[in-house]
């Protein structure tokens, strides 16, 4: 799932930030993280099924997360398919930005698909907003599998320099049709957290 997608979660969720991808979401700050619900019946039901998905997004992993990217990603003006990113998505997927929060703790507050396109559309499709993966991690059994996708974040696709850059930890789940997204879990980097090179390669 996903200045999203997806260099704190302040930074990170009022400009993506992820999606795509990455997904922000621009009604997330410091002070109102919060967690998952706690019951499991709550999350599988507060969300319809996905639409269709077009198959070449979800053949395989490497599809999904270009989609995942993808459909956040855009210039200033053009409207985003958000249908196409709740297709990539499980009925009960998360978005979950990491960050911290205003008392200096460290907390999280998870989205629905719908959460986060409530928070972060107006935003990325007025400002401008273009998020790519530039290294990843994979780790597979079965059929699940856990990424750890390295992204950057410009305003615009030609910008010389990124204005963020993080992981998103995105958990999939293949049903024997298709690949799911099931969370997109990301912290933006900073100055006080960098991005070790391993995971710039």
């Amino acid at each position: 799932m996903k200045r999203p997608i997806w260099s704190d979660v302040k930074a990170r969720t009022l400009t993506y930030a992820a999606m795509l991808m990455v997904f922000s979401c621009g009604s997330v700050t410091a002070s109102n993280l919060t967690g998952l619900p706690s019951d499991p019946k709550q999350q599988a039901a507060d969300k319809p099924a996905a639409p269709s998905a077009n198959a070449s997004d979800v053949a395989s992993m490497d599809s999904i997360v270009a989609a995942l990217y993808d459909v956040i990603s855009g210039p200033a003006g053009k409207k985003r398919d958000w249908d196409r990113m709740r297709s990539l998505f499980v009925s009960y997927g998360r978005l979950i930005p990491v960050g911290r929060r205003a008392n200096g703790e460290m907390g999280n507050r998870a989205m629905t698909v719908d959460d986060y396109i409530a928070g972060s559309a107006k935003f990325l499709e007025d400002t401008g907003f273009f998020e790519r993966e530039i290294a990843r991690r994979t780790e597979r059994f079965g059929n699940i599998a856990h990424l750890f996708s390295t992204y950057e974040s410009r305003h615009k696709a030609d910008d010389s320099k990124p204005f963020a850059r993080g992981i998103n930890s995105i958990q999939l789940m293949n049903d024997g049709k298709r690949w799911w997204i099931v969370t997109v879990f990301w912290q933006g980097e900073s100055t006080d957290n960098p991005l070790p090179e391993k995971y710039l390669k």
